[in-house]
């Protein structure tokens, strides 16, 4: 009797049909590709949903991944308004937040993208650089062209030796892709910092004591074909989704 496949549930976005002009949820193949490649079985969570869901979502999930996207809303982290701020969407915000602390709450394992792990320390108090151009001193280019330099090693990190991504990569360098203007400015009490980028942002944040929580600023799911390294970090969110 084979075992059943570990249940993954991946957060969507919006968009709408440009033929038919009809609102749409939407994920990139990318995520989803990712999550079977490592024999996980992919469920879609529309940005839509209710927070108040939250629970029933992840009582009906084995693991949760945060997928990327556009940016949180400041008054969420008490950050100011930026013209860089973009593609705000106020009800997938409460919906992953609420996802977020339920998860931690509930120790169900879970991985954050990008936008991820902005959601993750901005749901237990973090805060964010709303544009790292204008608001971090000699930053590197995290974001260049995101349509042709998704597959492109734009810069370094270094993993925390003993943590959980340094074990998984057995490696505590790492090369990545750079895809975002926005980043963690203030790490949330309860989470740890694991890698940052050769100028100093923080580019992983774990959640310590739980089963399987963390978050990562790259993006693996556009480098794990390519780079088979970094298929790691999925194969590793659907062990622990498997042994929840």
């Amino acid at each position: 009797m084979s075992v059943p496949r570990p249940r993954i549930g991946l957060t969507a976005t919006f968009c709408t049909h440009p033929t038919y002009e009809m609102r749409m949820a939407a994920l990139g193949q990318r995520y989803i590709s990712a999550i079977r490649a490592a024999g996980g079985l992919p469920f879609l969570i529309p940005g839509d949903t209710p927070p108040e869901e939250a629970p029933a979502l992840l009582a009906a999930l084995d693991g949760l991944l945060l997928t990327g996207g556009g940016d949180i809303a400041p008054q969420r982290y008490g950050g100011e308004p930026h013209p860089a701020v973009y593609g705000l969407r106020p009800s997938r915000d409460a919906l992953e937040i609420a996802l977020v602390r339920e998860a931690i709450t509930r120790g169900k394992p879970f991985l954050g993208i990008c936008r991820g792990v902005q959601v993750l320390n901005v749901a237990l108090g973090g805060t964010l650089y709303e544009d790292l151009p204008s608001q971090y001193p000699h930053a590197l280019r995290h974001r260049s062209d995101d349509k042709t330099e998704r597959e492109m090693l734009a810069h370094g990190v270094r993993l925390a030796a003993g943590s959980r991504l340094a074990r998984l990569f057995g490696t505590e360098h790492l090369e990545v892709n750079s895809l975002h203007h926005q980043g963690v400015r203030d790490v949330a009490s309860g989470l740890q910092a694991t890698a940052w980028a050769d100028d100093g942002l923080v580019e992983a944040l774990e959640v310590p004591g739980h089963p399987f929580g963390l978050a990562v600023q790259w993006h693996p799911e556009w480098l794990y074909q390519k780079y088979p390294q970094h298929a790691a970090i999925f194969r590793a969110l659907v062990e622990a989704a498997q042994e929840a």
